[in-house]
């Protein structure tokens, strides 16, 4: 298999940045130390993702998928959506830690990413070609498909120019039989994990 040097870094190393941004005695995000979330360990190149509608300063959707012992991260501000017409921007962020898969709950005001969030839609992804994730990422054009309960089908995220720090992406849903045209994630407000919308989340933890 071909493998990236980006892709050889280990994952404490790719989550330096994370944790960097972050004061893990105020904030109830994971640190990263333990592991994958749950009880299952992850494969070799990942296959769960998760999309987390995060209320911060603006809302925005993280889209994470798994890779490399880590979960790669772009936010998207429009969220994904299953309309093949529509273009949505997704800046490409830090890699966040496995233990990050099913975090729901409110960052402090403050706080690096103050806010609520939910697990907005989780499950599977593949591959859509090679068998190298980072190098895709690396190359700027990555091609995969999502298995969740709310996004299926076939995306691509393709970066905007350069490489540099975050990074501007295209994310956009290939035509296919999974597309809807006009799809609105704000017309699906609820947590895949628990059923609850973020104000209730928000209720609920205050």
């Amino acid at each position: 298999m071909a493998t990236s040097a980006e892709g050889n870094r280990t994952s404490t190393d790719r989550l330096t940045d994370y944790r960097k941004k972050r004061d893990f005695t105020v904030t109830p995000e994971p640190a990263g130390t333990h592991g994958s979330a749950g009880s299952v360990a992850p494969t070799p190149n990942g296959h769960r993702f998760v999309v987390q509608r995060h209320r911060a300063s603006h809302l925005h959707y993280d889209l994470r998928l798994e890779a490399a012992g880590v979960l790669l991260s772009w936010a998207v501000p429009k969220g994904p959506t299953l309309d093949p017409d529509a273009k949505r921007l997704a800046v490409h962020v830090e890699d966040h830690p496995l233990d990050y898969f099913d975090f729901e709950g409110v960052i402090p005001s403050g706080e690096y990413g103050g806010g609520d969030v939910i697990v907005w839609d989780w499950g599977t992804w593949d591959l859509a070609g090679g068998d190298d994730p980072i190098a895709a990422v690396e190359s700027g054009d990555l091609h995969f498909d999502l298995h969740g309960q709310k996004l299926h089908g076939r995306f691509a995220l393709v970066r905007r120019g350069k490489p540099s720090v975050r990074e501007q992406w295209l994310l956009v849903h290939k035509h296919d039989d999974a597309a809807v045209s006009g799809w609105d994630p704000e017309a699906h407000p609820r947590s895949a994990k628990s059923g609850q919308t973020n104000d209730e989340l928000r209720t609920a933890t205050d």
